[in-house]
């Protein structure tokens, strides 16, 4: 599953400019022209980061921004603000509501991209360890019946690649994540499995069915 943005923009034009450049680079795609429409695909769809304009009719970029940061679900949701305005006052009063970073227009879609990335590769880490730690409370509560290990939904994805052969490069390339996060993940795996080397690691993996064996469905750039 791709990960997905919710492009939330008044302005035709320049919505479209930006779905059009997130779906090359291979990212679902949903959009909304108003904050409460945003809300809506938000609780329906649950993407994983929020472009939003500041400018929005009825409820402004701000409110948006207050809005999702009371809701539990969405307190470490990504977002990206959008604006023409470039006052200080304007930048702190986003970073105070909860937004990750405040983007002034007009802006370039590759620093715009790469921005995207990094936030979601940091997202996509604490949602991680997140996961490990309650697996760890889970664990400490209940007597050990077995040394089964388990994974996230991003852990397996990296480690199922990981058993086929493909680099981090490779891997970053298919799950749209950078090298070094990809690596990070790895040497998690390492850590939880207890195997000194990628080898030891995919063995574990086969020994102990935590991938299908299977080719993956798309191992190509």
């Amino acid at each position: 599953m791709p990960l997905t943005l919710l492009i939330v923009e008044d302005d035709p034009a320049i919505s479209l400019a930006l779905i059009d450049h997130f779906e090359a680079e291979s990212y679902g795609v949903l959009s909304a022209s108003t904050g409460e429409a945003a809300l809506e695909m938000l609780e329906r769809y649950h993407p994983h980061l929020v472009i939003a304009d500041i400018t929005l009719p009825k409820m402004d970029g701000y409110e948006l921004v207050r809005k999702l940061r009371m809701l539990p679900a969405h307190r470490l949701l990504p977002i990206i603000l959008l604006t023409a305005r470039g006052q200080v006052e304007d930048r702190v009063r986003g970073y105070q509501l909860g937004c990750d970073v405040y983007i002034s227009k007009p802006f370039d879609l590759l620093e715009l991209s790469a921005v995207v990335r990094n936030l979601l590769d940091r997202s996509q880490m604490q949602q991680s360890e997140l996961h490990v730690r309650a697996q760890g409370e889970l664990t400490q509560a209940r007597p050990s019946t077995s040394n089964e290990v388990t994974l996230t939904e991003r852990e397996g994805q990296v480690l199922d690649f990981l058993c086929h052969g493909l680099s981090n490069r490779h891997i970053g390339l298919k799950l749209k994540l950078s090298p070094r996060t990809v690596e990070k993940y790895v040497s998690r795996l390492l850590q939880r499995t207890d195997s000194s080397n990628r080898a030891d690691l995919v063995r574990y993996a086969m020994e102990h069915q935590l991938v299908e064996r299977r080719s993956p469905t798309d191992t190509t750039d």
